[in-house]
């Protein structure tokens, strides 16, 4: 009876210890993610100035990476379709970037959609890993995303 006793407290202790901390096969690693948040819509000289932070969790060097988006205007219909070229984004790094879009007014922009990634390159990177680990944001009033 004594060594089923202590068999019994030495199987609570080892499942007490289990129970404390997960086992590596249960820990994730943090998703590879690529976050562009529309910052701001500025009327400017030439039409409407979006700023977009971008930061790179890929984990890899972007030598190019470039997004084809569609703008839809205040009745919900798409006003055009442009690419949007981030040129390089370097792994682990926060970068804000601006783009004038022609002939475009900021108050009657409704909504940015991201279409499709045209452009995602860099040692190690796949091309589908953009729009794969993509996460928008918004901080204006213009509805953004995939």
């Amino acid at each position: 009876m004594i060594s089923l006793t202590t068999s019994l407290r030495l199987l609570t202790a080892t499942l007490a210890m289990s129970l404390g901390s997960a086992p590596a096969w249960a820990q994730s690693a943090p998703t590879p993610q690529l976050s562009l948040e529309l910052n701001a819509a500025q009327p400017s000289d030439k039409g409407c100035r979006l700023t977009f932070v971008v930061n790179n969790a890929l984990g890899a060097d972007l030598s190019k990476a470039a997004f084809e988006i569609a703008l839809f205007n205040e009745a919900g219909v798409v006003d055009r379709l442009s690419v949007l070229d981030f040129k390089d984004l370097p792994a682990g790094k926060t970068k804000v970037t601006r783009f004038d879009l022609a002939g475009t007014n900021c108050t009657k922009l409704s909504r940015v959609l991201i279409n499709s990634a045209t452009e995602c390159a860099g040692t190690g990177v796949e091309p589908g890993a953009c729009m794969r680990g993509l996460k928008t944001e918004t901080k204006t009033g213009i509805a953004f995303g995939v």
